[in-house]
C-alpha cells in the first residue's frame, strides 16, 4: 500500500498535508499506551516494517542486522522511503491519515514530531520510557525538546545535525579557509578548476527542504529571521533580505553547477566525492563517506569548518532525525524494542561509525571507537559548527511554512523575482497561513 501511495503523491511534495494536521487529536492516547502489550503476536516471529529515507551508508543495514540477531522473535524489515524529505513527509501523512498499519516504526525529521502528534499519527512513548527506565537526561536537550509536545515525548532523538563547510585541504590551506560568505565567493572563484575540480562550491538548491536549510543559514548569518520568538513573521526585514540576496548570489554564481537547482544532498556529495568540488555545504554524515576509499576520491584531503559568517556571524541550520511508532501499528511493544535499541547507545554507535551521524547521547562523543572513525567529532571546527546551530521556523504548520519558502526562494534564484519581492511575498503568504 505505502509504495503505491508514494507513487501517487510524489509529484505533489508538500502540496496539501496541512489540512490533516489538526485532525485526529489524541483522544486515544491512554488507550494506545495502556494496550501496547496486547498487540504482540501470540506466537512465532513478529515482523516489523521500519521506514526511513534512502541511506547511502551501511548504518541502517547494520542496525537492522544487529537488532534481528539479538531479537530472534522480532524481525525488522527496512522499507526505503523517498530521499526528498518533503515527499517522505507526504507519503507518511497519506498513509497515516488512512490509518495504515503497514509501517511500524518511522524516522521523522526534527521539524515533524509536533505535527504528527497533533494529528494523532504517532504513539506517545512516555509509558515505555518510564517502564524501561530510559534516562532522557543523557540525550541532547534540544533534540529531546524537538520531539516533545503537549507534555509528552512522541519520538526518540536518533542523531543531531548542523550544516557545515567541507573543504579540500590540498586546495584551500587551513589559514585560507573562508570565514565570511564574501571570502567564500572569492575563494570559490579563485580555486574552481584547480586539482581537477569543476566547481568552487556545492550546495543544495533544489526546491525542497534542503533549500530552506541553506536559506535559514544565510538569513540568520545576516541577522534575520523568518518567524521570531513570539511567532510573528519577520522575513521581510533588511537583515533577512540581505541574507536572501547572498543566497541568490551564491546559487547563481559561475562556480556552482549549471543545474544547481537540481542538487540535493545526494547530488552535491556525489560530486564532491568524485573530486569535482573545492568546497561544499553539507551535514556531518558526509565525513565517513569522504574517508571511504571505496567511494571517495578525496580521502585524507578534506577539512571541516563552520559555515562562513555574514554580518552577525556564522549560522548553521539545526537538523536531525527522530524515531517514532505508528499509532496504528499492530505490534507496539515490539516496535518500542526496536526504537529503544536503535536510539540507545548501541544503535547510535553503529549510526556514528557506519553512517557518520552525530549522536544525541552526549556521552558517545567520548567513545574512542566513534572518535577513531569520526575524528572531526572532537575538532574545534565541528564543535563550533554545532554551537552555531539555529532552528528552522518553529511552528505547528511548519510544512506549509517550508512550502512557501521553497517556492519563493526558488523563484528568486531563477531570477523570476528579486530578493525584496521574495521576502514581501513570503511575508504575505506566511501571515495568511498562520491565520488559518
Amino acid at each position: 500500500m505505502i509504495m503505491k501511495l508514494i507513487k501517487k503523491i510524489a509529484p505533489f511534495a508538500l502540496a496539501a498535508p496541512l489540512v490533516l494536521t489538526g485532525c485526529g487529536g489524541n483522544n486515544d492516547t491512554k488507550k494506545d499506551e495502556g494496550t501496547a502489550n496486547k498487540d504482540t503476536a501470540k506466537s512465532g516471529t513478529v515482523k516489523l516494517i521500519y521506514a526511513r529515507g534512502k541511506d547511502t551508508t551501511n548504518a541502517t543495514k547494520k542496525i537492522v542486522e544487529e537488532f534481528n540477531k539479538k531479537h530472534p522473535n522480532i524481525q525488522v524489515e527496512f522499507r526505503e522511503m523517498p530521499s526528498d524529505s518533503g515527499k517522505q513527509h507526504d507519503a507518511y501523512v497519506t498513509a497515516l491519515n488512512a490509518q495504515s498499519s503497514e509501517i511500524d516504526v518511522m524516522d521523522l525529521d526534527v521539524v515533524w514530531p509536533a505535527e504528527f502528534a497533533q494529528a494523532g499519527y504517532v504513539l506517545p512513548l512516555d509509558n515505555f520510557i518510564q517502564k524501561d527506565n530510559v534516562d532522557m537526561a543523557k540525550y541532547n536537550k534540544g533534540a529531546v525538546a524537538a520531539a516533545s509536545f503537549n507534555g509528552k515525548q512522541w519520538a526518540m532523538p536518533k542523531f543531531i545535525d548542523a550544516g557545515m563547510l567541507y573543504y579540500r585541504k590540498d586546495l584551500v590551506p587551513d589559514g585560507k579557509v573562508p570565514k565570511t560568505w564574501d571570502e567564500l565567493i572569492a575563494t570559490a572563484k579563485a580555486t574552481k578548476g584547480q586539482g581537477g575540480t569543476k566547481f568552487g562550491y556545492l550546495m543544495q538548491a533544489k526546491q525542497y527542504e534542503g533549500l530552506v536549510c541553506n536559506a535559514v543559514e544565510f538569513i540568520a548569518a545576516y541577522g534575520g529571521k523568518v518567524i521570531d520568538e513570539n511567532g510573528n513573521v519577520a522575513v521581510n526585514s533588511p537583515e533577512a533580505i540581505k541574507g536572501i540576496k547572498k543566497l541568490v548570489e551564491v546559487a547563481k554564481s559561475d562556480f556552482v553547477p549549471d543545474n544547481n537547482n537540481t542538487f540535493t544532498e545526494i547530488e552535491s556529495h556525489t560530486a564532491f566525492l568524485e573530486g569535482q568540488g573545492v568546497m561544499i555545504r553539507n551535514w556531518p554524515y558526509m565525513w565517513s563517506m569522504v574517508q571511504d576509499q571505496a567511494q571517495s576520491k578525496v580521502v585524507d584531503k578534506v577539512g571541516v569548518a563552520p559555515l562562513p559568517a555574514g554580518d552577525k556571524g556564522s549560522a548553521a541550520t539545526l537538523g536531525g532525525w527522530m524515531s517514532a511508532i505508528n499509532k496504528y501499528s499492530k505490534h507496539k511493544q515490539e516496535a518500542w524494542e526496536f526504537v529503544k535499541f536503535m536510539n540507545g547507545a548501541e544503535g547510535q554507535k553503529i549510526s556514528a561509525i557506519e553512517g557518520g551521524l552525530a549522536p544525541t547521547l552526549t556521552d558517545l562523543f567520548n567513545d574512542q571507537d566513534i572518535l577513531k572513525k569520526n575524528p572531526f567529532f572532537k575538532e574545534q571546527g565541528f564543535v563550533n559548527a554545532l554551537s552555531a546551530a539555529v532552528p528552522r521556523p518553529v511552528t505547528p504548520i511548519y510544512p506549509k511554512v517550508s512550502e512557501i519558502m521553497q517556492i519563493n526562494l526558488s523563484k528568486a534564484i531563477a531570477g523570476q523575482m528579486t530578493a525584496e519581492q521574495a521576502a514581501a511575498e513570503m511575508e504575505k503568504q506566511l501571515k495568511d497561513a498562520l491565520k488559518k
